[in-house]
């Protein structure tokens, strides 16, 4: 039989990295929250499920500390009560944003939470049962048929999700089985209740399209891929649990000088008032709120075993367009319908799996000088806390990219892989604000690295030569040997970018770069021609109608390196 509860705020079910024994523990949110400075990291299942995780923590944080300040008592300019935590009036006129600032502030040097965390999590605990009168991420059964269609109410046993569906980890619908996945076919629709929870949470954030039950509205509406899913997610990471919350807390929002409050999913009245709300489809105006988006509405029977069988209808999704309430993505500016400029958000794809997240430097950080209006949220954030001398120059930043690729097929969007990438930048470096060119460091690496992607394709075309002395079709050949080499450049570019500081004569550690930059394509190259044919040697016409053999297509390899890197 099935338990009747499960208390989130006292139960262990967030998977945790101890720092001091390097193990993986089951923790509740309290525990969590009093002990942020003792873990690493999150240690969930997948990195994808971590993230989604990090995002519900921070909308707890965000409420709280959107309220009260560290000595646990409301702003001035702020009457709350305390028992429902409810806002119930702000004085305007008097709102100061410094004061949100100084908290995180004020939490960065106590290093750790207060009690107000604790506090508001027991106003709200009935609110984080997963069986309650109000049961965590879903809808009652009256709730679920009440806003479905008849034919899709919880008795016909229609609409339904399966485990193996929900676990992100899987992925994998009645049709289309997963070959490779970490469980046996017996046990991928088996799952503990803490893992549901994880999952559950996950899948709001990276829902695929499979699914065809949706709610009732007045007009039509396509059911929507999670809102995470529809992102290229970044964070910043840190030392510790409670740095990779505090440095992603992102306390005043940049696009609005008024107060901003917020209301994660759980403070709506109940689930019917929410979806009406959602019908709407209107952007979110508070991070919280953004944080605990829903994309399906989920309710939850049991079998006599205790398993779950899971209802799953669609939901209407908000526009994506000009969200720039969203912090932890990297934008790119498109023509609307309308062709009008609008920003939307960057979202990988299968073709750019093998591209490392540095070699898009500038998608992350602003290096034009000009204020960097692309650049994701919580860079903008630590800048504010640097500008503010909140954090030292020559703290590490590191950004950490974590994504869930989609196999682009519009009527699934089904997960087929996930991409982790970092780099890791001095805060001096990165928010380097000297106007002369050429010692502003995010310009100077900007052209370092278009400088490498010249190289690339200088190596690119040598490969593309060997290809057609070898008579070989297509391009995977040099699609192989190109990554092989931008491989070779990830590790030791991320050690050179880790080590700049403000302090650097620019041209010579961009000398020092350029050395390792020749030693590497040099390398690879030799390593082809360590293997050459007597095909590679005799050559053949290629397609520019120039005879050519593997040593002159090397020659003009070395010509090519030495123009760009003012070598002789």
């Amino acid at each position: 039989m099935i338990r009747q509860s499960f208390d989130l705020v006292n139960e262990p079910w967030i998977k945790v990295l101890v720092k001091s024994s390097n193990e993986i523990h089951s923790v509740s949110l309290k525990q969590l929250f009093e002990n942020t400075n003792e873990y690493r990291q999150l240690a969930g299942d997948t990195e994808t499920q971590d993230l989604a995780i990090l995002r519900f923590l921070l909308a707890i944080l965000q409420t709280v500390y959107s309220r009260v300040a560290v000595t646990d008592q409301p702003y001035s300019w702020l009457t709350l009560n305390k028992s429902s935590w409810q806002v119930e009036s702000i004085d305007e006129p008097n709102y100061e944003p410094d004061d949100l600032e100084q908290t995180w502030n004020d939490l960065y040097r106590r290093k750790a939470f207060t009690t107000a965390v604790i506090d508001y999590l027991n106003a709200y605990q009935s609110r984080f049962d997963f069986f309650g009168k109000h049961p965590f991420y879903q809808a009652t059964q009256i709730e679920y048929d009440s806003l479905v269609p008849v034919n899709k109410h919880v008795a016909t046993g229609k609409g339904t999700v399966a485990i193996k569906q929900i676990n992100r980890g899987i992925s994998e619908s009645n049709n289309s089985p997963a070959l490779f996945a970490p469980k046996t076919t017996a046990y991928k629709n088996s799952v503990t209740l803490p893992a549901l929870i994880r999952w559950m949470i996950t899948y709001q954030n990276f829902t695929g399209v499979t699914d065809k039950t949706k709610i009732e509205t007045k007009d039509k509406f396509a059911s929507s891929k999670g809102w995470l899913y529809s992102l290229s997610p970044v964070f910043i990471n840190g030392r510790s649990l409670f740095e990779i919350l505090l440095f992603n807390l992102v306390l005043v929002d940049s696009q609005s000088e008024e107060y901003v409050m917020q209301q994660p999913v759980w403070e709506y009245s109940n689930v019917m008032t929410y979806i009406e709300f959602r019908k709407q489809q209107l952007q979110p105006k508070n991070l919280a709120a953004l944080y605990t988006t829903w994309t399906r509405l989920l309710h939850l029977e049991w079998s006599d075993a205790g398993q779950p069988v899971i209802f799953s209808a669609g939901i209407p999704m908000f526009d994506t367009d000009d969200l720039l309430l969203e912090p932890m993505t990297v934008w790119k500016t498109v023509k609307n319908d309308q062709k009008i400029d609008v920003r939307r958000p960057a979202v990988k794809s299968i073709k750019s799996l093998s591209k490392a997240m540095w070699r898009n430097f500038g998608d992350y950080v602003d290096v034009n000088h000009d204020g960097g209006d692309n650049q994701p949220g919580v860079v903008t954030w630590i800048r504010l806390m640097k500008k503010r001398h909140f954090i030292k120059a020559e703290t590490l930043i590191n950004l950490r990219a974590v994504a869930m690729i989609s196999d682009g097929n519009a009527t699934s969007q089904s997960p087929v892989a996930e991409w982790i990438d970092d780099m890791e930048i001095s805060a001096a470096v990165l928010f380097d604000n000297d106007p002369r060119t050429a010692k502003f460091w995010p310009g100077r690496i900007e052209e370092v690295i278009d400088l490498t992607d010249r190289i690339g394709k200088a190596y690119r075309k040598f490969i593309q030569t060997i290809s057609e002395i070898r008579n070989i079709t297509g391009n995977e050949f040099s699609v192989r040997e190109s990554a092989k080499f931008y491989e070779q450049l990830n590790k030791p570019f991320k050690i050179w970018l880790s080590s700049l500081t403000n302090e650097d004569d620019r041209d010579e550690k961009i000398m020092s770069w350029q050395q390792i930059l020749r030693s590497i394509v040099l390398d690879c190259a030799d390593g082809l021609m360590s293997s050459a044919t007597s095909r590679d040697r005799i050559g053949c016409v290629t397609t520019e109608n120039k005879m050519s053999n593997i040593f002159t297509a090397y020659n003009r390899l070395v010509y090519r390196i030495n123009q760009e890197l003012n070598q002789k």
